[in-house]
């Protein structure tokens, strides 16, 4: 299973699972008026809308690279969690205003065991979500993946919160059902946020992480022949980057000699690091001590 194939069946799992909690959540949620409920079917509902951006975006992502995109079209993936991440901010303030609303109203919810059991089932439906789409994301880096598997991640602890202040009412205390909803509205929130600032960085063309380019420069040091390196620069393309910089070599050695050193570092690196999709390099003579 390769990336591509891994997100689209992250998004098509995370789109039934998420479609289920749904409709469970907002019935018993606006039968009881629990506030925290209805932020949780809320927020199920982000969660489809993610997981439908995720195999849109991954449909995209996954095509190769033409005559209009040289470099194929990996940002896609970063558009899409853009979109995902706008989506879960405005949500979380809707739910936020509804829910001091009803702290305003002094609008009290009530208690069901269907609370409870929604809690539960969500909470095992979720983690198990969490731990396939974290797996995933491990082993093949891919930005939409790791905001399902955050969605999933975050909705266990969102749930428990519900769960928390549904057995608090239990003893008459319902401000806590209030509480918990606007905490989970604000940690949607900085979770869209988060995956904002991350899908910003690199559709600006942020440049690569350092530990991945001292990987690169550890393998330029390796070559004798590269006097000096300087004109560093990387550009992300989806997942990976494309770097160019240049060397200088010897200006005793022929074109062809001075090329081949080239050419033989571009191959390593593309080879030795998989963050690199393409590397350029351009050559430049230097006088050297005899």
């Amino acid at each position: 299973m390769d990336r591509f194939k891994a997100a689209k069946k992250a998004s098509i799992l995370g789109i039934v699972g998420n479609i289920f909690l749904l409709i469970i959540k907002a019935i018993v949620g606006f039968i009881s008026h629990s506030q925290s409920m209805i932020a949780d079917a809320f927020n199920s509902a982000g969660d489809i809308f993610s997981s439908i951006m995720t195999y849109i975006g991954n449909r995209i992502s996954s095509k190769e690279a033409d005559a209009d995109h040289n470099l194929g079209h990996g940002k896609a993936e970063y558009i899409y969690s853009l979109l995902i991440s706008i989506t879960m901010i405005i949500m979380s303030i809707t739910v936020i205003k509804g829910t001091i609303e009803t702290f305003i109203n002094k609008e009290k919810f009530v208690f069901s065991i269907w609370l409870v059991i929604v809690c539960i089932i969500t909470i095992i439906t979720k983690f198990s979500l969490y731990i396939y789409t974290h797996h995933l994301y491990k082993k093949y880096n891919n930005i939409l993946i790791d905001a399902n598997s955050k969605d999933h991640r975050n909705d266990c602890l969102v749930t428990t919160g519900t769960l928390i202040s549904i057995l608090f009412s239990l003893k008459g205390i319902f401000w806590v059902d209030k509480v918990v909803g606007i905490i989970i509205s604000l940690w949607i929130a900085y979770s869209g946020i988060k995956l904002f600032i991350e899908s910003y960085d690199v559709l600006m063309d942020k440049c690569m992480d350092n530990l991945t380019k001292d990987k690169v420069y550890e393998i330029i040091k390796k070559h004798k022949e590269v006097v000096k390196v300087n004109h560093f620069n990387t550009t992300p393309v989806g997942y990976q980057y494309q770097i160019s910089f240049t060397i200088f070599v010897d200006g005793n050695l022929s074109t062809f000699e001075s090329h081949d050193i080239a050419n033989k570092l571009e191959r390593e690196i593309e080879k030795k690091i998989p963050e690199i999709y393409l590397t350029v390099i351009h050559v430049n003579p230097i006088e050297t001590k005899k």
